[in-house]
């Protein structure tokens, strides 16, 4: 199966919402309420809506091109894999997010990619908290063949500190760091992660070089609310949307780019190392908008 037919599989709940009415103008109050459902957001979709009203298309097809072509050209602008800078190094990547996104998963896949790249990386199992986190850390570790540095119960900002500055030594290109499983409403744990950045930064004043957001697709719009929680404690410098596979709520990127215009970097749409690749604007949208029923 290629991936653009991962994802047409894994976004069918929410492609059949959208196909579920008739794209003409006759079924406007319908598109609307089904976009909403899909958690596209009510920017695009008012967008949407006012675009087909000013267009007026004659048909199906017509009206299907439209939205089509509008939810491209708004998420081109945010679609961009994840570039890294050569002259850092190592190239440091912070993995935030709440437990249950999908974080330690992330980290394996991208190493995965990054090593078949050709680049030396480590890993850091800086998520202490979650009990199995370090193990299936170490696991990804053991099938990638690059070090992971763990500690059981101890300091995550230590830990950190000392995984960069060994890093450093052996001429790492890209150490990948796990964090804790995070909520707005736990102050300690958002705290802590003030911390782990200054300690980031003690070892250079240039870090994170990326600070990469994994939000769960199933949550719909609470993904807003976490975006605006980790922003307020570091720089999030990019998107990574995991659980496509099988959500309803698969329209939340549009509403993310609409609030944050933040760069969406890759999308996965299950649990096997090729089920997270680059996010492009086509492919998705194809795959939101299936084929009409």
């Amino acid at each position: 199966m290629s991936w653009l037919e991962k994802l047409k599989f894994g976004l069918k709940k929410t492609a059949r919402i959208l196909t579920g009415v008739k794209m003409d103008m006759s079924s406007l109050d319908a598109l609307e309420e089904s976009l909403l459902q899909a958690d596209v957001g009510i920017k695009t979709t008012t967008e949407l809506i006012e675009v087909l009203k000013s267009r007026h298309p004659k048909d199906v097809t017509e009206t299907r091109a439209i939205i089509r072509e509008t939810l491209i050209e708004k998420l081109e602008p945010v679609a961009h894999p994840l570039q890294i800078d050569t002259t850092k190094k190592p190239f440091i990547i912070l993995m935030i997010g709440v437990n249950g996104a999908g974080k330690t998963t992330t980290i394996g896949k991208l190493g995965m990619q990054y090593k078949k790249q050709g680049y030396r990386i480590s890993l850091v199992a800086g998520d202490t908290f979650r009990a199995g986190a370090s193990e299936q850390l170490q696991k990804w570790g053991e099938k990638i063949g690059c070090p992971v540095y763990t500690k059981p119960n101890a300091d995550s900002a230590g830990l950190i500190f000392d995984a960069i500055k060994t890093a450093q030594k052996n001429g790492d290109d890209i150490i990948l760091i796990d964090t804790a499983g995070r909520l707005h409403n736990r102050t300690d744990l958002m705290d802590e992660l003030g911390k782990i950045v200054r300690v980031i930064r003690k070892c250079d004043e240039t870090a994170p070089h990326a600070g990469l957001l994994v939000l769960d697709a199933t949550v719909g719009q609470n993904a807003l609310m976490q975006v605006e929680t980790f922003s307020q404690m570091t720089k999030v410098t990019g998107l990574i949307m995991t659980k496509l596979d099988g959500t309803a709520k698969g329209g939340i990127l549009l509403a993310l780019t609409d609030k944050f215009k933040l760069p969406i970097h890759a999308i996965g749409v299950g649990e096997q190392v090729d089920d997270l690749n680059t996010f492009t604007a086509e492919e998705y949208v194809d795959a939101l908008l299936g084929e009409q029923e």
